[in-house]
């Protein structure tokens, strides 16, 4: 017999497919349910997961995308973060937070340096500067702006996610500890008192 493990009795029709598509089986906040759970279970410190995560989240807000990795383990190394926390935070930079995140910071960078020096005489044409790729001519109009204004929100986002998460990991270290104990006690046949019972 040719069975597959995990295989659905009944397969699903053609709208039960397109109705999934709009609003998946187990809802829109399992994957951040998920995710959560994969930062909270690793075996590091509370410190450790936190630090990294904030260091994924701030290198996210940088411009320099395909780097983000790189930038999250380098701060992560120097606040003694954990590494693949840090790995796991860089998705807070994902193809439908960039635009916001890439156009906040650099309104916040051309209002840190001025709008007429970081803008230039004239407008920017952003379609010729990514086609040509000349770094000296990106640079000024919009990866400095872009550079500057992620600093104020991305110590700021990482601040509050090295605090939520901090707080999350104790908690749930401090029950899961909790659980293994009980688990313990129960499997040498101790109550909570501590006293043998025959």
């Amino acid at each position: 017999m040719n069975t597959m493990l995990f295989r659905r009795r009944n397969k699903s029709g053609f709208r039960e497919k397109i109705a999934a598509l709009v609003w998946p089986r187990k809802g829109f906040l399992r994957p951040f349910r998920y995710f959560a759970m994969r930062i909270l279970r690793l075996n590091a410190t509370p410190h450790a997961i936190a630090a990294g995560v904030a260091a994924g989240v701030i290198s996210s807000w940088t411009p320099f995308m395909g780097l983000h990795f790189i930038l999250s383990f380098a701060l992560a190394y120097v606040i003694a973060g954990n590494m693949i926390a840090a790995a796991l935070g860089t998705a807070f930079g994902n193809p439908l937070t960039f635009p916001l995140l890439w156009g906040t910071s650099w309104k916040i960078g051309n209002y840190m340096l001025g709008s007429a020096a970081a803008m230039g005489e004239g407008g920017i044409d952003l379609h010729h500067l990514y086609h040509t790729l000349s770094f000296s001519e990106l640079w000024r109009p919009v990866i400095e702006p872009m550079l500057l204004g992620a600093v104020p929100p991305a110590l700021l986002s990482g601040v509050l996610t090295y605090g939520i998460i901090y707080f999350a990991a104790r908690t749930f270290q401090a029950r899961r500890r909790e659980r293994l104990l009980k688990v313990a006690r129960a499997r040498l046949g101790r109550g909570d008192d501590g006293v043998v019972t025959v």
